[in-house]
């Protein structure tokens, strides 16, 4: 089974690349503060790694 984690949006999207703005809404975030809780996945960690910068990500 793999583990989960909580992603939570801690900065904002203006003025990002339109990719990173698009990882951002796959993730399932959008709004500063929104949080969800997904299956790290490698898919998963590769998006968290290009948006790190955006993001906070705590294990479950």
């Amino acid at each position: 089974m793999m583990s989960k984690v909580k992603i939570s949006q801690v900065r904002s999207t203006i003025g990002r690349p339109e990719v990173q703005k698009r990882t951002i809404k796959a993730l399932g975030l959008g709004k500063i503060n929104k949080s969800v809780e997904v299956e790290l996945t490698p898919q998963v960690n590769g998006m968290i790694n290009k948006v790190n910068h955006l993001v906070s990500v705590t294990e479950i």
